[in-house]
């Protein structure tokens, strides 16, 4: 099919299709790019890290809300009226973890049915949801924990909202900027989990039922302000076909697999840490420190979301792949700094220290905060690699886009897991043996194994490539002819 004419006063948009759909769209071209492109991807950024910051602040909403709804010393009612164990407040942290997870397949074959800047609408105005029931069930401390669970699973949406924006800006950026683009869209995401940890903590201080419920107050109007934002000013890119064909040719890559086991290891060790983190310090088998959870617990996710950027550019420059090794040396030693904090049970020191678990868990969050960054970066790079080796066309590095697209799908969904299992894992190792130190051991060996698969796979030699591919060379086909060569036709 032919493409419709495209509007002279902005070079890319077609004309005869309503929704701000662009089809010619070819960033690696350096004049395209610097007149255009550039531009138009920057203003799709920044609302896409808008609508992503509060989808996660939904979706991590009750690892705050709990420090809150725990029994008191006496076992009975807290503040709220809530009796919630320690156990029961960590699966109520994980339970949204695991549903993020789970929407993020689904949520990134929407960007190419609906338009990345259609589906950013939709996702925004959803949050809506999760802050109603939220604001209902925490005003009825009668609910079962059953019931409590159903509800903290909505807020789940939230997380599905990362995998449809980091699709959709892959898109939009050239191969050397990809890391600092999606690192950049992604810790303006993650740096929600330090806000409504941060926030919500100011806001719930009075300690009742009404004053956890101020929290959707503030989040329903936020979601409205992106939904608008993205209605107005974002724009849906034909060429975003992170479809059922290339997410299913990307599935079929055994690099696929490798780089969703790494990202456990990094993205979910972060939002699983960042979830569990508050109820970790409010435990009173460990510190027993409500008042460093509520003022200070929101630090670890910030440091993780600010270093994100930070792993993409350095895996940019470097090598995606030496960054994420590093950093899961790193973790190690911050497993080991965290084992060693909780005293004899640990089995490393002889007493407890508060300091050094503090600590440690702080380098653990910046570890894998510069892990997100970097492990993300080496899905584009691996594809475009493979793109380059099958002849570098116009038409191969669009498949490998697309691979890479259907790629950053999957292993966003399955490294999301990892939001779910690090709090299940801590609260069932605090339930058999009465501390963490089991849970942490388990996660200092999977470090060490990662870290051991990513030089396996990609740092010896013959292993394979992670470095950006070389920009072609524009010719007339590719910068021309890009409607046929880079977009698709309406269907």
């Amino acid at each position: 099919m032919r493409t419709a004419p495209t509007d002279r006063k902005h070079p890319g948009r077609r004309t005869g299709r309503s929704g701000h759909w662009i089809d010619d769209w070819h960033p690696e071209d350096p004049v395209f790019w610097e007149r255009t492109g550039r531009r138009i991807a920057r203003r799709n950024l920044v609302l896409s890290v808008l609508a992503e910051h509060f989808g996660f602040s939904v979706w991590v909403m009750w690892s705050i809300l709990v420090i809150k709804m725990g029994a008191d010393a006496d076992g009975g009612p807290g503040p709220a009226g809530f009796a919630l164990s320690i156990d029961q407040q960590l699966w109520l942290v994980a339970v949204p973890s695991g549903v993020g997870a789970f929407l993020r397949l689904p949520y990134t074959f929407a960007v190419p049915v609906f338009g990345g800047r259609n589906w950013t609408v939709f996702s925004a105005l959803l949050l809506v949801v999760p802050c109603v029931l939220m604001m209902w069930a925490v005003r009825h401390p009668e609910l079962s924990f059953g019931a409590l669970l159903a509800v903290a699973a909505v807020a789940g949406v939230g997380g599905g909202n990362f995998a449809s924006s980091m699709t959709n800006i892959s898109f939009f950026y050239p191969e050397k900027e990809k890391g600092w683009a999606l690192g950049l869209n992604a810790a303006g995401g993650n740096l929600g989990v330090a806000v409504i940890q941060k926030l919500g903590a100011v806001v719930i201080a009075a300690g009742t039922g009404t004053a956890l419920a101020r929290i959707g107050l503030i989040y329903i109007p936020l979601a409205v302000v992106a939904a608008v934002g993205a209605l107005l000013f974002m724009d849906n890119l034909s060429e975003a076909k992170a479809d059922f064909g290339s997410t299913a040719s990307a599935a079929r890559r055994g690099q696929t697999w490798i780089m969703s086991f790494l990202y456990i290891g990094t993205f979910g060790s972060f939002i699983g840490y960042s979830s569990a983190f508050p109820a970790l310090l409010k435990n009173p088998a460990l510190f027993d420190r409500p008042d460093v959870a509520l003022s200070y617990g929101f630090l670890g996710a910030l440091v993780g979301s600010v270093a994100r950027p930070l792993g993409g550019k350095l895996g940019d420059r470097i090598g995606g792949a030496k960054v994420t090794v590093a950093a899961f040396g790193v973790m190690t030693l911050g497993g080991l700094g965290a084992v060693a904090s909780i005293g004899p049970r640990g089995g490393i020191l002889d007493r407890p220290s508060f300091g050094l678990f503090f600590g440690s868990f702080m380098l653990l969050f910046l570890a894998s905060g510069i892990g997100n960054g970097s492990t993300y970066r080496m899905i584009p790079a691996i594809f475009a690699a493979r793109g380059a080796r099958n002849g570098g066309t116009p038409d191969a590095m669009l498949r490998a886009r697309r691979e890479a697209a259907g790629a950053i799908g999957i292993c966003s969904a399955v490294g999301a897991f990892g939001g779910f299992l690090v709090p299940i894992v801590y609260a069932e190792s605090n339930k058999a043996y009465g501390t963490i130190a089991p849970a942490l051991w388990v996660y200092v060996g999977l470090f060490v194994v990662m870290a051991a698969v990513t030089w396996l796979c990609y740092l010896r030699r013959g292993a394979a490539s992670t470095q950006p591919a070389p920009t072609p060379t524009p010719t007339p086909t590719s910068t021309q002819a890009s409607p046929q060569a880079l977009a698709t036709t309406t269907r």
